[in-house]
């Protein structure tokens, strides 16, 4: 939590820094648009996975769960068939003036509850055909295949909209280094692989929720025009309608907070003069 406060105020002070100072002039970004391609590393705070259905309407609490990062292979991360497998970060960007731009961009992150983990479980299951069914009253249950599988795979899906703060601090000859600061906010389109309670396996896109975040980062550009930048990111996730089964009336909702460790690669350009 530290963590997410800390990144969230560091964003705020310097996208609202009221100071008066001096124009990076060298380098006249107004007008430009920027787009970058790159990967993500993420993690996830624990979270109360509540599932509802005609049968059921039980809670899971403190369920743990991790990220799925592809292991690297240029075949994979580099083969325009394939590239999106991979945990990425795509964004395309314009610069209203020379400090702030505005964008807009797909963290494609993945989402896999912890197999066989013991969690606490309220509520009730009745009338599934399965060992499951009764009351619950905080009680221990082991998260197994036969009972559950929850993920966010392809994927945990964020499009976010972004206001961002570039501050120039430093260069030499065809080379400057900026510090990056901004607030997002978006909604969620997972592809949910689930299966509940014996049910069909059901994976289709879905709106299912919104999300907002704080990034801070460093840009390193060369030659005024390409760039590698690095990002620390944070935000909050409620996913209040993700689909579990082909029925409608089958649903889960949960929130959690998130953190990525980004790298991503991109450029900046002109469209018109």
């Amino acid at each position: 939590m530290k963590y997410y406060i800390l990144l969230l105020f560091i964003a705020l002070g310097t996208l609202c820094d009221a100071q008066t100072e001096p124009e990076d002039n060298s380098t006249n970004r107004k007008g430009d648009f920027y787009v970058y391609w790159g990967w993500n590393l993420s993690a996830y705070g624990k979270s109360d996975i509540t599932f509802t259905g005609d049968d059921y309407d039980f809670t899971l609490n403190d369920v743990v769960a991790y990220d799925r990062q592809s292991d690297f292979d240029p075949k994979k991360y580099l083969n325009p068939a394939s590239i999106t497998i991979p945990q990425y970060n795509f964004r395309i960007g314009y610069f209203i003036n020379n400090k702030y731009n505005i964008s807009i961009g797909a963290d494609h992150m993945k989402y896999v509850m912890l197999r066989d983990q013991t969690v606490r479980i309220n509520g009730h299951i009745d009338d599934t055909s399965t060992l499951y069914n009764g009351v619950y009253n905080n009680e221990d249950i082991v998260l197994e295949r036969a009972f559950l599988q929850f993920e966010h795979t392809d994927g945990l899906n964020y499009l976010n909209l972004s206001l961002r703060r570039m501050d120039h601090i430093w260069d030499y000859k065809f080379f400057s280094l900026q510090v990056v600061t901004g607030l997002e906010g978006g909604i969620l389109i997972p592809k949910t692989n689930t299966k509940l309670l014996g049910r069909q396996r059901y994976d289709q896109f879905h709106v299912s929720g919104y999300g907002a975040s704080a990034v801070l980062g460093l840009n390193f550009e060369f030659f005024e025009h390409f760039f590698v930048q690095t990002e620390l990111k944070g935000g909050y996730i409620n996913m209040n309608k993700v689909r579990t089964t082909a029925d409608p009336s089958d649903s889960a909702h949960h929130d959690f907070l998130f953190r990525q460790v980004n790298m991503v690669f991109g450029a900046r350009f002109k469209l018109w003069d």
